[in-house]
């Protein structure tokens, strides 16, 4: 009973300091906020055009319902679709695109924010790979340039 309560206690001990630790890292700083203009795609050759018209239909549309009640820097997105690879995973149907994006100013054209990451989606049927793809990368395009989401 007392190796019980000696246990107990030094794990309450470990929570307590963990917990003391973890406020001492303070609020995480929040990202920057960009008033986005228009956003236009681009890519290599060989690229499926379902794919990058998807993309730039529904970044376009949310860019073009969101609305700011605060003035921030305005931006014009180049989103840059580098590679995409079909057909992956033990059943085929998991895809993954490398995006790279540019947000440039709109006043004077400088690149003020770069963002590149990977997005990988699930299509059980691969004719309707490009229209999911381009779906989960405007969804992770709007989140991280807060737009809003589809409009209907």
């Amino acid at each position: 009973m007392n190796w019980l309560r000696s246990c107990f206690c030094r794990a309450a001990l470990v929570c307590v300091a963990l917990t003391a630790c973890a406020s001492l890292s303070g609020p995480k700083p929040e990202t920057p906020v960009y008033d986005v203009r228009s956003a236009v795609v681009l890519s290599g050759p060989n690229m499926p055009a379902a794919l990058l018209s998807g993309i730039n239909d529904r970044v376009n549309a949310a860019i073009n319902v969101t609305v700011r009640d605060t003035v921030l820097p305005r931006v014009v997105l180049t989103i840059r679709v580098v590679s995409v690879e079909k057909g992956l995973g033990f059943q085929k149907d998991r895809n993954v695109a490398k995006i790279s994006i540019d947000a440039a100013s709109v006043e004077d054209g400088s690149v003020i924010a770069v963002s590149a990451f990977d997005v990988t989606s699930i299509a059980a049927d691969p004719k309707l790979a490009d229209e999911i793809l381009a779906e989960d990368v405007a969804a992770r395009i709007r989140s991280a340039f807060s737009l809003s989401g589809r409009s209907h």
